[in-house]
């Protein structure tokens, strides 16, 4: 049977150097992985090796020359992220070690910022980092979520494993963004549009009225005259359109740096009618179901708290999940604290109790992910089935009342005349 030399790292990223029997290169990958090891290089002993292209001509080895990223502004895109970790969990599961699965895959990447940070996560993993640490230096790419599961999976040796269930918790996230995404697509466009009308009629039409009404001397009504002063306020302030919804957008913004700001303001957008219920599940979803990941994946249940509570992006359940993080550190169970937060539904608290008794909280944190993003798509195909007439009725009304304020003058001077 033929003998295989390879060199490999373990779970610690130390480099490992042994032999090993197999009747192939794959086989021989496969027993390599089964130890533990994510192997870097191997060959078949006796057979004869190409010059490394990395050795100069007298022999001593040249620096690693490092690969210059493309300028790019901003981190990956979580679609782009999601479709990266499914590729990387297919080269996994089919038994490809890790650098060579990565190199594959920055090839193929477009130059942008996940492929400077491939080449970064690959310089790091030939100098002897883990897969794990590796990542942790590349922030625009993979956030702490990511990298504390890719290192359970180095941990449990099952990173192919890992992968895939951080594939399909990024592909579900894309799945339930872009239902909301689409859903709000068509109302979006009609307001955009109705705005655009009403600011065109408001800016050009109505001062044109004005100037007939002001010539003929015409007396007139108080919705006219409502009418003409808010088209006059639009002309002559037309720059506070745009101005006043970014000056709010901003105050939110540095409110929310102080913690009490950011509290207030998220609770405050928790108790918007629809929206906040809306908002609400979502984050139940999203927290459940990357709780019950890094639970699944074997992450410690503390760390795998502090994870979620990073993830949450509200700061009312950001104190709900230090809450309890601080009652399970005494030595409480998850329920009770996730109880006292009030935040949570009943059905949450008894399905974490369950899972908890029963030993299978992962799979119970699953469900509720499930049942909450069900929720999510019916309460936003329902805002939208609201929004429809609602936005009707007030074109109408809007439409109605120019309308009836132009023509009320018009018909008292046609009557003067006549």
């Amino acid at each position: 049977m033929p003998t295989f030399m390879y060199e490999a790292m373990d779970n610690k990223g130390m480099e490992v150097k042994d032999t090993i029997e197999a009747a192939t290169e794959q086989e021989a990958q496969s027993k390599i992985r089964e130890r533990g090891f994510y192997v870097t290089k191997i060959s078949e002993k006796g057979r004869t090796k190409k010059k490394d292209a990395s050795v100069a001509k007298d022999g001593k080895k040249k620096p690693n020359a490092r690969k210059k990223g493309t300028f790019s502004i901003g981190g990956v895109g979580a679609k782009q992220l999601c479709t990266f970790t499914r590729q990387l969990s297919t080269l996994q599961d089919a038994g490809l070690p890790i650098l060579r699965s990565l190199r594959i895959l920055e090839v193929q990447a477009k130059p942008g910022a996940l492929k400077n940070s491939l080449m970064g996560v690959i310089e790091d993993i030939e100098s002897g980092s883990t897969l794990s640490e590796a990542m942790g230096k590349q922030p625009k790419a993979f956030d702490n979520l990511y990298v504390n599961m890719v290192r359970a999976g180095e941990a449990g040796g099952a990173l192919e494993v890992i992968l895939q269930r951080l594939a399909e918790f990024k592909e579900r996230q894309q799945s339930l963004k872009r239902k909301v995404q689409g859903a709000m697509i068509y109302p979006a466009a009609v307001i955009t549009v109705a705005t655009l009308i009403v600011g065109f009629i408001m800016y050009w039409i109505i001062p044109k009225f004005k100037k007939i009404f002001d010539d003929f001397g015409t007396k007139l009504p108080l919705m006219t005259t409502v009418l003409i002063d808010t088209s006059s306020a639009v002309v002559n302030y037309w720059y506070l359109g745009p101005v006043i919804p970014i000056s709010i957008w901003l105050l939110i913004k540095i409110i929310k740096k102080n913690k009490t700001g950011a509290f207030v303001i998220d609770w405050i957008s928790l108790r918007i009618p629809m929206l906040g219920l809306i908002l609400k599940k979502s984050i139940i979803a999203r927290t459940c179901r990357t709780l019950g990941t890094l639970v699944a994946s074997g992450v410690p249940i503390l760390e795998a708290l502090s994870i979620t509570r990073d993830t949450a992006g509200n700061a009312v359940f950001v104190k709900a999940f230090e809450h309890v993080n601080a009652a399970i550190r005494e030595g409480e169970s998850m329920a009770v604290p996730l109880r006292e937060t009030k935040i949570y539904d009943e059905i949450v608290v008894n399905m974490v109790d369950v899972g908890e008794e029963t030993g299978a909280l992962d799979n119970m944190l699953y469900k509720v992910a499930d049942v909450y993003d069900e929720e999510v798509g019916v309460l936003v195909e329902g805002l939208i089935n609201m929004l429809e007439p609602l936005m009707v009725v007030v074109l109408g009304l809007i439409v109605g009342f120019i309308v009836i304020a132009l023509f009320m003058p018009l018909i008292q001077l046609l009557n003067d005349l006549s």
